[in-house]
């Protein structure tokens, strides 16, 4: 964080120090973990569903944190007072310390001699990590960028990143998202994006709108609104629920997709045996303006090419060139653990970990590119939890799942929990036959039936919610050659 005085941190967020000198510095980074506590840092004393931050405020002083933020005044194990700045609300305080420093950089950026800092702001239902961490790459390839580790996009991650900028920040990419109507203007308060990609309305998080996909699409749109006044809108010319937000925009708007006649858009798409995509980047096409490049990803999945032109856009928008676009998607990595990460194991298996987050639209991609990795010669195994937060629709959209997965002639299907049963429900109404669906009782039953059930040439996908635990069988399945034994119900339909 930039250096602040305790009194001016007290300032931004309506705090009253207690047992800190005013002109105390803090100048290190902010955190709300005290193991990742550095010298002269904020210590941030969350609340937690099972940790209060509180308790760990001497651990983190003791480590050299310059104050905490804090709900109530606190004092360390020799009754002494730890310096700490004392606010109503904790988590609200840091988007007000997060929307102050902004502030400042923003004024910094534009004086002589200042960074030009931009600040771009990504959301959707499908794709928001993957298009961070494309875009973070294109721009910190041309100057000082910071953006989010992992899927830091809410209301305390996206603060913390915004504190990690300083005066030598040129680029601010920030992932921004949404689980119900108001969390992006509340976003978008704190940190007012120059451009805003919006990359699709979906199921994702539908549980938590209230009205539907139309509900959704309402809440994504406040990204627009949010933008500052002459800010450019990055949107998907592919989906007419994200075209419509174009109405909103305050500034310029700038279209990508498939479709003819959106300002950035890929032609000549061709997949390679591994399943990256190969296209051509055309910008302007039909205009006096129109010019291309040539794109080889490494990202494995024909859907990435759609993050792929949303990043370009942004990057197009926020000033690089299209040869520093083209040539920084050829060389980007995926950067974020459990997304579409692959791994050829030595005893001849791969492994498609894909386990950090799924909704009905990122089902169906990963399951399309499995099809694409396995071939004619491999067997696919597609290894499915639950998809949480769907809300009505929610066996629907599982039964869908299952169904596509014999649509795809998917090998063997390992259904992982109750809770997305209905995915072999689904399997088994579409033709689904024997032995090629079961269902695992639990995390543990899923790696024993694999450790007997995986041999040489055969391509594991594993997709599901963070929360249904599948996580861990992707760390299980990559890390070791095989995954450990353990008991467990494995039940054929």
């Amino acid at each position: 964080m930039i250096a602040l005085s305790a009194t001016e941190i007290a300032e931004a967020t309506g705090g009253a120090l207690h047992g800190v000198a005013a002109h105390a510095l803090v100048a290190g980074a902010v955190v709300t973990d005290s193991r990742d506590v550095e010298p002269g840092g904020l210590f941030v004393a969350l609340p937690g569903e099972h940790v209060d931050g509180h308790d760990f405020a001497a651990t983190a002083v003791a480590a050299g944190a310059a104050a905490v933020l804090a709900a109530r005044p606190l004092v360390g194990p020799d009754g002494a007072a730890l310096p700490c700045v004392v606010v109503p609300d904790v988590e609200v305080a840091l988007g007000e310390l997060a929307r102050e420093v902004l502030a400042r950089l923003r004024l910094a950026a534009v004086a002589p001699g200042g960074s030009g800092l931009r600040v771009v702001g990504v959301t959707g239902s499908v794709g928001k990590t993957t298009t961070k961490d494309l875009l973070a790459q294109l721009c910190g390839a041309v100057g000082p960028t910071i953006a989010p580790v992992r899927s830091f996009n809410n209301e305390i991650g996206l603060p913390l990143t915004v504190l990690r900028a300083d005066e030598s920040t040129r680029f601010l990419v920030l992932e921004m998202g949404a689980s119900g109507p108001g969390h992006l203007t509340y976003l978008t308060r704190i940190a007012p994006p120059d451009v805003a990609v919006v990359l699709v309305v979906g199921q994702a998080h539908l549980g938590g709108f209230g009205g539907g996909i139309d509900a959704v699409a309402t809440a994504k749109s406040e990204i627009v609104q949010g933008l500052l006044p002459d800010g450019v809108a990055v949107l998907n010319a592919d989906d007419q629920r994200v075209i419509a937000m174009a109405a909103l925009a305050p500034g310029d708007v700038v279209t990508f997709g498939a479709a003819r006649g959106a300002g950035v858009r890929a032609t000549d798409v061709e997949l390679d045996r591994a399943g990256r995509a190969r296209f051509t980047l055309l910008v302007g096409e039909g205009t006096a303006d129109e010019a291309s490049a040539r794109v080889e990803l490494r990202l494995v999945g024909e859907h990435h090419v759609h993050n792929a032109l949303a990043a370009a856009a942004a990057a197009l928008a926020v000033g690089l060139t299209l040869d520093e676009v083209a040539t920084g998607l050829t060389g980007a990595d995926a950067l974020s653990p459990h997304r579409m990460h692959v791994v050829d194991r030595p005893d001849g298996v791969t492994v498609v970990d894909d386990s950090y987050n799924a909704n009905p639209d990122s089902m169906r991609a990963a399951l399309k590119a499995l099809a694409v990795l396995a071939g004619r010669d491999r067997r696919s195994i597609a290894v499915l939890g639950e998809m949480l937060e769907l809300g009505e629709g929610s066996r629907e959209a599982h039964d869908a799942i299952g169904r596509l997965v014999v649509r795809l002639n998917v090998g063997l299907t390992v259904v992982v929990g109750e809770g997305a049963r209905a995915i072999r429900d689904g399997a088994n109404h579409e033709g689904s036959w024997g032995d090629e669906v079961v269902l695992a009782d639990d995390v543990d039953a899923a790696a024993a039936f694999l450790a007997e059930e995986l041999r040489a040439g055969d391509v594991v996908l594993v997709k599901s919610s963070y929360g249904s635990g599948l996580w861990r069988l992707g760390d299980l399945l990559t890390d070791a050659p095989g995954a450990p034994a353990a008991d467990g119900g494995v039940t054929a339909p």
